[in-house]
């Protein structure tokens, strides 16, 4: 199951899209409530959205951002049907994709 969610709707010409990534989005300075123990850094650090396979935003991003990220912007352009595709890749190599067609 992917960690991403997309929503898109059509608005005056214009396609809003919106993004929820469930991460947890550690900063490396972080403890363990329990153990007192540093908690690793594992963050996002490359985040890249796609319309019909053309970059649209490709952002690096660091452990500054908060848990479970949203992220939300307006396309001009875009018609029903057309693709969107996002994907990241965190500090530990790990990466996820998802698609989702404008509605």
């Amino acid at each position: 199951m992917s960690s991403i969610k997309i929503r898109t709707k059509r608005l005056d010409g214009k396609t809003q899209i919106r993004i929820l990534i469930a991460h947890p989005m550690e900063n490396g300075r972080n403890k363990d409530k329990q153990t007192g123990e540093v908690i690793p850094a594992h963050f996002i650090k490359e985040l890249t959205v796609k319309h019909n396979d053309n970059f649209i935003i490709s952002s690096d991003l660091g452990g500054s951002i908060s848990k479970d990220p949203y992220f939300a912007f307006l396309l001009n352009g875009g018609a029903e049907g057309d693709k969107i595709q996002v994907s990241w890749e965190d500090n530990l190599g790990n990466t996820d994709t998802a698609e989702a067609s404008i509605v």
